[in-house]
Order: structure tokens, then sequence, then C-alpha cells
């Protein structure tokens, strides 16, 4: 078994090797300039790596993508292996990294938010306190309290 530290050095390896291959090494037009290596983790053996990419475009070129990717798989691997050195070289699996569809998530949301927050401020701009502006006590204001209940008490 392998340490952590062998392995993060393997898989970022890995990621560039892929990332330089992919740029510069393979002449598929399925793999254009829109696939970017986004991470890679390789298991504690090191015998398997997985690589996450994300495609720049629609459902089509993420397909067209995926299927490049696949293709191109034992030449990236034959790559990874001249590059690391290692007496074995991790076998690649590629999936497709959910990064885009999280962000445009988020995006959702926070912009619900300030739609949510800019309601409220235009609903509290002419509100006016339910009871008295400053609601505490300053000190001196207990005597005088002390001797207005003793006069009505008595």
């Amino acid at each position: 078994m392998a340490d952590n530290a062998r392995a993060k050095k393997l898989a970022d390896l890995i990621r560039e090797v892929v990332a330089q291959k992919l740029q510069r090494g393979i002449k598929d037009p399925r793999l254009g300039s829109h696939v970017t290596i986004t991470d890679t983790r390789v298991t504690g053996d090191l015998r398997e790596a997985t690589v996450f990419y994300t495609v720049y475009g629609d459902d089509e070129d993420r397909a067209s993508a995926a299927a490049g990717l696949e293709s191109a798989k034992g030449i990236l691997r034959s790559a990874v292996g001249a590059a690391a050195g290692t007496k074995f070289t991790p076998t690649l699996a590629f999936v497709a990294d959910a990064l885009p569809e999280n962000a445009k998530t988020i995006e959702d949301l926070l912009d619900k938010a300030r739609a949510s927050d800019a309601k409220v401020r235009e609903v509290s701009s002419g509100a006016q306190y339910a009871g008295d502006a400053d609601p505490y006590r300053k000190p001196g204001e207990d005597a005088d309290e002390a001797e207005d209940e003793g006069r009505a008490g008595a």
C-alpha cells in the first residue's frame, strides 16, 4: 500500500500529462480546446486513476468529448507510463465533473437569496418600531419607575 503523498504526486503528474497530451498530442477533433482536466484521484494501491474533466459546450459536445477520451485512453495511459516511470501504470477512468452544474445551482440559490433580501429591504423601508425606538432601560430610569409604582399602590 502506497502512502498518500506518493498517490498525490502521481495524481498531479497524471493530471499534467493528460492535459498536455490532450492539448498537443492528440489530433482527435472531438477533443479540441474545450476539454479541461479539473482533478485526478489515484487509489491507495496506485493501480487505478480517475480523471475528472469538464467540457465547454452543450450536451452534444460533452458526449463527443466522452467518446473521444474513451478512444484515446490507451495513448494517454502510455504517455502517463512514460512520464511516471512506475512499475505499473494506473488504468485511467474518465468521469465528467459536475462542477459546472453545481456552480449553476449555487448561482441560482444566491440569486434567489438576493431577490428575497431586496424584497425584505423594500418592505422594511417605511416600517415603524412596534414599541419605543429604544426599548432598553437607561440608568436612573429604574428609580423613576419605582416612585411611580409606589404612588399608584397608595
